[in-house]
């Protein structure tokens, strides 16, 4: 059982919510909207979605919960705090709380990476401050106030991650979560179905500004055209590979599993070690190193942040499997991550494969952005397996600039079987697609069992 931090009086008067006077002094930490996933004295919250939330109260109740956010009417046994919007709720006693804590915290967005440089920042900080944030992806306007409300008085720094697919949605996070250090790290065409222009996506990630608090920094990829251009605006630190930035690397060489370089900046020259490989990587921790050397940690410590980190989820994560190397890349996909991707497959040894779902949410720019991708993968892969809407494009991308084997598959599972008879001893496989393509079944789905059995020739 955890010890409560917040009265659920105090939550209502920040929700503008009531509760019972009975219960007006009993108290939760941290809060969930799953009842599956909640801990014993945590808030569960009642949402109204594909699933109406209240119909599992009395199931939260059962699992430990010290009361219920709800919209609609429960059992009177009930503790509960009554608000007419759940979710709006939650934001509003998240805010509050955050703004009742003595923390530092790195807000971070950008079209891609943001999970990753929020990753290694986190890794960094940890080493001089007791850091909180999230293996989930909780970066959305639930996802976020959770995350803000899993944090104690005890908490030094914190880095939240916000994504985005409209304009005002990071306009929300940012409020809530009233950053000290705003990172943006890049800005490409991931979601421009729904921004319009690269320009729009650029104006939905600056508004991770209007949440900045009085005094805090800005820090920017300063590689990227859009972000490089308005940096002076708002006075920004920048990083990337470019010597025009405040922190750049120098002395870049790749092995199989890590990269090391040499980070320059703030009159420092730092010998680091990243246990991964790709040269976004390195301009992904280049951003952990100007939020370390900003805040005041030493290079020891910023060396001793990168070695620990590992990417979560299924973000470039490389394993041997029956003689495979496999590059599993599943979580999502756009030109720029695609590319990167790709990157890494051209240190590869043996035969390359690339085995790609659709790109989603490119609007009109999807065809053009596929073939492009594709016509990229033939200069890196011996052979391309797609799937998915506009998946065409990559193949005749990819043939146009002469690949030895290129075809696009109706359904993974036709996919799938084609890939298992080609494969061979020796092959690295390059796993990656839209969320939505569900790429990581292939990879569930395959057969590799008697791989070692076939010849290579």
């Amino acid at each position: 059982m955890r010890n409560g931090r917040i009265t659920l009086r105090q939550a209502a008067q920040w929700c503008g919510g009531t509760v019972e006077p009975q219960f007006a002094d009993l108290a939760f930490s941290g809060a969930n909207f799953d009842s599956r996933e909640l801990q014993p004295g945590e808030l569960f919250v009642a949402i109204i979605g594909d699933r109406d939330g209240h119909a599992y109260a009395g199931t939260a109740m059962q699992k430990g919960a010290a009361a219920v956010l709800a919209s609609k009417p429960l059992d009177p046994s009930i503790p509960a705090i009554y608000a007419e919007d759940t979710v709006k709720a939650l934001q509003e006693i998240a805010r509050c709380w955050r703004e009742s804590l003595q923390i530092k915290v790195v807000g971070v967005t950008g079209s891609v990476g943001k999970t990753t440089t929020k990753g290694m920042i986190a890794a960094v900080l940890d080493t001089a401050f007791k850091t909180h944030w999230t293996e989930k992806n909780y970066n959305n306007g639930i996802g976020l106030p959770v995350t803000v409300l899993e944090m104690d008085e005890t908490c030094e720094a914190a880095v939240l991650e916000m994504g985005m697919n409209h304009f005002g949605e990071i306009s929300l996070l940012t409020r809530i979560a009233q950053p000290d250090i705003a990172v943006i790290t890049n800005v490409g065409t991931m979601h421009i179905e729904n921004l319009g222009s690269r320009e729009g996506i650029l104006k939905a990630k600056l508004e991770i500004m209007e949440g900045l608090r009085p005094g805090g920094v800005a820090i920017f990829n300063g590689d990227n055209d859009l972000l490089s251009a308005v940096a002076p605006q708002y006075h920004a630190l920048t990083f990337g590979l470019g010597r025009q930035n405040t922190v750049y690397a120098e002395e870049i060489a790749a092995g199989e599993k890590q990269t090391e370089f040499t980070a320059v900046g703030f009159g420092k020259r730092l010998a680091l070690t990243l246990p991964t490989v790709g040269e976004h990587n390195v301009v992904d921790a280049l951003a952990a190193v100007t939020v370390g050397l900003y805040c005041g940690l030493t290079e020891a410590q910023i060396r001793e942040g990168l070695l620990t980190f590992r990417h979560s989820g299924m973000r470039q994560k490389t394993y041997d499997r029956d003689g495979l190397h496999i590059i599993e890349d599943c979580y999502n996909a756009g030109p720029e991550s695609m590319r990167a991707a790709l990157k890494v497959l051209a240190r590869a040894k043996g035969r390359k494969i690339a085995v790609f779902g659709g790109m989603l949410e490119l609007g009109s720019f999807a065809p053009q952005a596929h073939y492009l991708v594709g016509k990229e993968a033939a200069a890196t892969a011996d052979l391309l397996f797609a799937y998915g809407e506009n998946s065409e494009e990559y193949v005749r991308g990819a043939s146009d600039a002469g690949i030895r084997y290129a075809r696009t598959f109706d359904t993974r599972e036709a996919l799938t079987a084609a890939l298992q008879a080609a494969l061979l001893p020796g092959d690295t496989l390059l796993v990656k697609g839209s969320r939505g393509m569900k790429m990581e079944r292939v990879l569930q789905n395959l057969d590799t069992s008697e791989i070692g059995g076939k010849e290579n020739g």
